[in-house]
C-alpha cells in the first residue's frame, strides 16, 4: 500500500515536468542550444588548431583554408562553415579587407574572426589571442555546465521531496508514534 502511495505521489509531482517536455516538443525555439550535436564545430579545436598551423609558419588565409578542408570533410554543417573559411582566406590572399573578408561569418566562428583580426590587420602575434579565445570558449562551456547542473538540482528536489518525504513519514515517524502512542495507553 505505501508504494502505491509513493509512487502515486511521484507520479503527481513528475507529471508538470513530463507534460511540458512533451507539449514543447524536442527543443522549444527561444531556448540556446548548449550542446553540440555531432556535425556542428567546436570552435575551441578550431582555435587550438589555427594557433599549430601558425606556429608551424602558415599564413593567416593558408590557416583558413587549411581549416576549410578539414571542415570539408565532416558533414554539411561543418562543410558549411568550411565554406566561409574558404571563402574568407580567399578574400584576404586577393587583398580585401578584414571586415569584407569575414561579412556574413556564422556566429560559431566569430571567435577564431576576432582571436585572427589583430594579426592580420596589426600584425600582433596570433598565438596568445588564438589560446586566449579558446580558452575563453572552454570557460563559458564549462559555466553552462554548471548552471545546467544546479538547475538540474533544482529541479530534482521538488519531486524527490514528494516522494521521500511521505515514504520518511509512513514508514519511520507513524510506526514509532503508533509504537509509543500505543504503549502510553495501554500501561
Amino acid at each position: 500500500m505505501t508504494d502505491v502511495i509513493v509512487l502515486a505521489l511521484a507520479l503527481v509531482a513528475a507529471s508538470p515536468w513530463i507534460l511540458r517536455r512533451r507539449r514543447a516538443g524536442h527543443r522549444s525555439p527561444a531556448r540556446p542550444r548548449t550542446r553540440r550535436g555531432a556535425g556542428e564545430v567546436d570552435v575551441a579545436v578550431l582555435l587550438d588548431l589555427a594557433d599549430a598551423a601558425l606556429e608551424a609558419g602558415a599564413s593567416v588565409p593558408g590557416t583558413l583554408e587549411a581549416l576549410a578542408r578539414a571542415l570539408d570533410a565532416a558533414d554539411e554543417v561543418a562543410g558549411s562553415h568550411g565554406r566561409v573559411l574558404r571563402r574568407a582566406g580567399g578574400a584576404l590572399r586577393l587583398g580585401a579587407p578584414w571586415d569584407e573578408a569575414w561579412a556574413g561569418v556564422p556566429l560559431a566562428l566569430v571567435p577564431l574572426a576576432d582571436a585572427l583580426e589583430p594579426a592580420w590587420v596589426e600584425g600582433s602575434a596570433p598565438g596568445p589571442l588564438l589560446r586566449r579565445a579558446a580558452a575563453s570558449v572552454r570557460a563559458g562551456r564549462h559555466r553552462r555546465a554548471q548552471v545546467a547542473a544546479a538547475r538540474m538540482a533544482v529541479r530534482l528536489v521538488l519531486p524527490l521531496g514528494l516522494c521521500f518525504l511521505p515514504a520518511f513519514v509512513l514508514l519511520g515517524v507513524v510506526p514509532v508514534v503508533a509504537a509509543a502512542g500505543g504503549g502510553l495507553l495501554g500501561g
